[in-house]
């Protein structure tokens, strides 16, 4: 069977878990393959609400295997608590699987990452200062922690030890901090190995066994495209890749095994932390999309910054991910306006650019391009097929469908399981 990835098409917090979580009674394995705590997924079964921040959405299944990939960042103490809490309401986490080779984010991480962004001072770049930078940085310079070392004291003293010797300094003598003890921190992770050593496997060895028995995987990716430490808006991007070539690298996966990639878009566009964001609306119409759509980071519990469509940035996701679906979220939400518009293009300078700027200047100082959609003022949340959606909200779905360069082959029409709409069969 092929694996099929479900991604962010744009900042983040486009629905990814929704998306996952209708999916996840159909396949057999769920495998989040990049990015730390630093990401959230809300997931809604009946009246109940999941926050799910390192844990696969497919968790809430009781049907599919969760991985956690090797090119995910891992707090175990955010791990356990997770798995503590999921258990308190009667999931089984049992199932979990964790990669030898994942990256442990760990206190002198979380440390760095929060002094280092206030040091920026007006330049942040609005990380949740959980961590994970530093800890892929680690991981690039070839002295992070990995879930083995775990099992390996003298192997995980040695590594504690050496990045103490230069984080410590960097600590005390530029940040005027207090350094961390070795021994102190030693402790601690030792103490997850035995707690943790029931979930960890060779997740690469066990998805391509699980493929080469006919079993269907989901790639789960956190984040969304523009946050793409390679083709995201740089340097205001994560530290990962959740575009679709992170979801061969993150999982062991080859690239050839991977036939269908499914980008999550909002039906209007937000974004949380820092950089550019041309549609971005500072008035009574962004604060009504903020407050409608519940627009507050689940990780972080930030405001998210709120603006209209960006057909330039769907276009983009498409080129970067070659996206073969789109699954619309949040179009309920849209409800009650009478002219919706759509950026189309942008205005750099006095000239109109269709397609996302490659220079970082540009995209400062884009200003988006508006077509104008008539809007529609019945509530579509108990909407079923198509066809019951009002004629004026079928016109502005086939609008963004021939605008973004993918059909739209699934609708969300509320936060609830059930509240979406299926066009195309994504499996």
């Amino acid at each position: 069977m092929p694996a099929i990835v479900l991604l962010g098409a744009q900042w983040g917090d486009e629905g990814k878990g929704k998306a996952t979580d209708l999916l996840g009674d159909r396949v057999d394995y769920v495998v989040r393959y990049q990015g730390g705590n630093n990401a959230g997924h809300t997931v809604v079964i009946g009246d109940q609400k999941y926050a799910l921040h390192l844990l696969p959405s497919g968790i809430l299944s009781p049907t599919c295997v969760p991985v956690i990939g090797n090119g995910v960042v891992i707090d175990p103490s955010v791990l356990l608590q997770e798995i503590k809490g999921l258990n308190e309401r009667g999931i089984d986490t049992s199932k979990l699987k964790i990669s030898t080779n994942a990256h442990l984010i760990t206190p002198y991480h979380r440390t760095i990452d929060k002094v280092s962004e206030r040091f920026l001072g007006n330049s942040k770049i609005g990380t949740t200062g959980r961590g994970i930078g530093p800890a892929y940085a680690d991981k690039i310079n070839r002295i992070g922690i990995r879930v083995q070392d775990l099992f390996d004291p003298s192997i995980l003293k040695q590594k504690i030890e050496g990045a103490l010797r230069d984080k410590n300094q960097v600590l005390t003598k530029v940040y005027n901090r207090k350094g961390l003890d070795v021994e102190q921190v030693f402790e601690e992770y030792l103490q997850y190995a035995d707690i943790l050593r029931p979930y960890v496997t060779d997740t690469g060895l066990l998805l391509d066994q699980a493929l080469k028995a006919g079993k269907y995987v989901l790639l789960e990716g956190s984040q969304g495209t523009l946050l793409d430490v390679d083709h995201g808006t740089y340097p205001f991007v994560t530290s990962s890749n959740p575009t679709a070539g992170g979801a061969s690298t993150g999982s062991g996966i080859g690239p050839t095994k991977i036939t269908r990639v499914i980008g999550i878009l909002k039906a209007y566009t937000t974004r949380v932390g820092s950089g550019p964001f041309p549609t971005e609306l500072l008035d009574e119409d962004g604060e009504k999309l903020r407050t409608i759509g519940g627009e507050v980071g689940v990780t972080t519990g930030r405001n998210r910054r709120c603006g209209w469509f960006d057909a330039p940035i769907a276009r983009y996701a498409t080129r970067v991910n070659g996206l073969t679906d789109f699954f619309l979220t949040k179009l309920d939400v849209l409800s009650g306006w009478e002219k919706i518009p759509v950026c189309v293009a942008y205005d750099i300078d006095g000239t109109r650019v269709e397609e996302l700027p490659a220079s970082q200047s540009d995209f400062h100082h884009a200003k988006p391009i508006y077509e104008y959609l008539p809007g529609w003022q019945e509530d579509i949340s108990s909407a079923k097929t198509f066809e019951d959606l009002p004629a004026n909200a079928q016109a502005y779905v086939k609008y963004l469908e021939d605008i973004s360069g993918a059909p739209m082959s699934a609708i969300g029409v509320g936060p609830g399981r059930l509240q979406t709409i299926s066009v195309r069969d994504l499996i």
